[in-house]
């Protein structure tokens, strides 16, 4: 375990993280949505800007050049960090969403064909589907849970048959942490031949990951949940299925030559790249991926499953809470939803906010599994590598003088 003094010095490594909200130091437990930017992140965009930047992969001159080179040195970086065998397996999209929409776009799914996704999904992997079947003539399928959110893998090989084209789940809940068995998923999958596409926006930088030993053919997940910047994300696909598969966009950069007769389209990876990529975003991202190997994935996930652990056990402590998704910290990461009784999750928010606390609040991106739970919203917490067990017991304070405020 990390010692308080390692924390510290971990800490001291984000600016914002000394900045102070109406008087009270900030308490960021909002990482699930986004997590804070490290120095060597910080000053990577700088250094981008005061010494690369250029366009890439097209210019003979020294900057271009520059910049090309380290654009593809963070694909290969991206590559090692997920284990993909293949850099050119690679896709820079614009983040998670964009990936999902990626793969929907230029999968051929014809009338009568069945996508499966389930409860658990944010509305980046449900909407895109729903679009996509009901251009297609397609049906989509969905995987039930239990009250826990555990999804019911039973009900799952009843719905898969050989007419499913495609199955995409998250690999963590975004809502209730939920570590879904997702290797099982794939093997089932593939044994019905159809793609699998796994949601992993949660995962870099909390859980180790090898997509090749996963086995899945599309995986996806973005620069910013990882200490990295926002607009930049990762579509990960098979090689032979990603040569298969139409462009998702058409412009520069993704052709090998263009006529008025015909267009013939560039190797992947370039063949989905279309126009002028997030540079900047691209290479400083490279710095957070050297954030994060510095301090070891397998070293932050068991810090936060400390943190989770301690967050569970005070929590419990309140009277009225309704936590969700069990309490079973081994099949969890470290995020926490939760309603207090008779109290609205926005009240509850604003509250924490005054007091310097950073929570997410509403339907957290998933109201098929907020209508699920029968309620409006919810409360999340989520945890990383610089928040403290004193800020957990911060929170619970704030907490109790919320429900005394809004009960009183």
């Amino acid at each position: 375990m990390f010692s308080q003094k390692t924390i510290q010095e971990i800490r001291n490594q984000f600016p914002i993280l000394k900045k102070t909200v109406y008087s009270n130091p900030l308490v960021y437990i909002d990482n699930a949505a986004t997590t804070q930017k490290p120095l060597q992140v910080i000053h990577a965009c700088e250094n981008y800007y005061s010494t690369i930047n250029s366009n890439v992969h097209r210019g003979l001159h020294f900057l271009s050049q520059k910049a090309t080179y380290h654009v593809e040195n963070v694909r290969k970086k991206i590559q090692n960090f997920i284990h993909a065998k293949h850099s050119s397996e690679i896709i820079f999209t614009k983040g998670t969403t964009e990936s999902i929409n990626l793969v929907a776009s230029s999968i051929n799914i014809r009338k009568g064909d069945e996508i499966i996704i389930s409860y658990l999904e944010h509305h980046s992997n449900i909407v895109p589907w729903q679009i996509i079947c009901k251009k297609k003539g397609a049906l989509l399928k969905i995987i039930p849970i239990d009250q826990n959110g555990v999804l019911q893998l039973e009900d799952f090989e009843l719905l898969i048959s050989e007419k499913t084209k495609l199955v995409a789940i998250t690999h963590v809940s975004n809502v209730l942490g939920i570590v879904n068995p997702v290797k099982n998923i794939i093997d089932k999958s593939h044994e019905y031949g159809a793609l699998i596409l796994i949601d992993g926006a949660q995962v870099p930088s909390n859980l180790s990951l090898n997509v090749q030993d996963l086995n899945t053919d599309f995986y996806v997940f973005s620069a910013h949940k990882m200490y990295g910047p926002t607009g930049i994300g990762v579509l990960y696909g098979k090689e032979k299925i990603l040569d298969s598969l139409y462009p998702y966009q058409a412009g520069g950069e993704m052709i090998k030559n263009v006529s008025f007769e015909k267009t013939t389209y560039s190797d992947l990876p370039f063949k989905f790249e279309a126009g002028t990529p997030n540079i900047e975003g691209i290479i400083v991202w490279g710095s957070a991926i050297d954030f994060v190997e510095k301090i070891g994935v397998e070293n932050i996930q068991s810090y936060k499953e400390k943190l989770l652990i301690y967050a569970i056990q005070r929590l419990s402590t309140i009277d009225g809470i309704q936590l969700y998704g069990g309490v079973d910290y081994k099949k969890r990461l470290s995020i926490i939803s939760f309603n207090l009784s008779k109290l609205h999750c926005f009240d509850i928010g604003s509250i924490l906010d005054r007091l310097g606390i950073a929570v997410r609040t509403g339907h957290l991106c998933a109201q098929p599994l907020m209508n699920f739970f029968n309620v409006a919203g919810m409360v999340r917490v989520s945890f990383s590598i610089y928040n403290t067990f004193k800020e957990i017991d911060y929170l619970l304070e704030g907490l109790l003088k919320a429900r005394k405020f809004l009960l009183k």
